[in-house]
């Protein structure tokens, strides 16, 4: 049997469509978008007291404000709208494990939320919609790095389901941070493109046999 460094044979898990674990990759994407709602629900609580800390693009006062941005929504619809695709982008983003997921939701994160801040029209943007489209961006590009005939089909499958959605990256829709879309996406490639040259970097390394 050939094991490459660690023990993981890392081409195999490039080209994984379900998560190696899927039900704690469950537990995991069903327990972030659960805090979402638990965040919200604070919100309406205290009667929108969080829809103010959402990114405010130049402002140097409130940097920490880029970590909060895709915890707070605007109401109910608009988390639920994010919470859906979360549900499905985010399980299908665990096929390379939960190490690797966790690299990709924070390169996308801040990404985007970085990108709002240099880039974004004046306001305080909110919502988790970055990390959707970043989500998507990251399955549809691994797919072509990973040559995965099966990845690119489920790719296209996720396209077809939420493809109308990349609407949302065109400016011009009142309301809609088309900002945190765009760089969400841009984080999804350079999320997507960092694990295809990790693959890469690791497949190339010498191999060890073990009974």
């Amino acid at each position: 049997m050939a094991t490459y460094a660690g023990g993981v044979d890392r081409t195999a898990l490039a080209k994984r469509v379900i998560p190696p674990h899927p039900v704690l990759s469950l537990l995991v994407v069903f327990g972030f978008v659960g805090f979402l709602y638990v965040v919200e629900a604070f919100d309406v609580a205290t009667g929108g007291s969080l829809e103010g800390d959402g990114v405010r693009p130049r402002d140097f006062s409130e940097w920490d404000n880029l970590l909060w941005m895709p915890l707070i929504h605007g109401d109910w619809s608009h988390l639920t709208g994010n919470a859906v695709p979360l549900l499905l982008l985010g399980f299908l983003a665990n096929s390379g494990g939960l190490k690797q997921f966790f690299q990709v939701t924070v390169v996308v994160w801040l990404t985007s939320a970085l990108g709002v801040w240099v880039f974004g029209s004046p306001g305080s943007h909110i919502g988790a919609s970055g990390l959707v489209f970043g989500f998507l961006a990251f399955l549809l590009v691994r797919g072509i790095f990973a040559r995965s005939w099966l990845q690119l089909l489920i790719a296209v499958g996720v396209f077809a389901l939420y493809g109308a959605a990349l609407w949302g990256v065109l400016p011009g829709q009142p309301g809609v941070s088309w900002e945190g879309h765009l760089f969400g996406a841009i984080g999804g490639v350079l999320a997507a493109w960092g694990v295809s040259r990790d693959n890469r970097r690791t497949s190339r390394a010498p191999a060890t046999f073990t009974p």
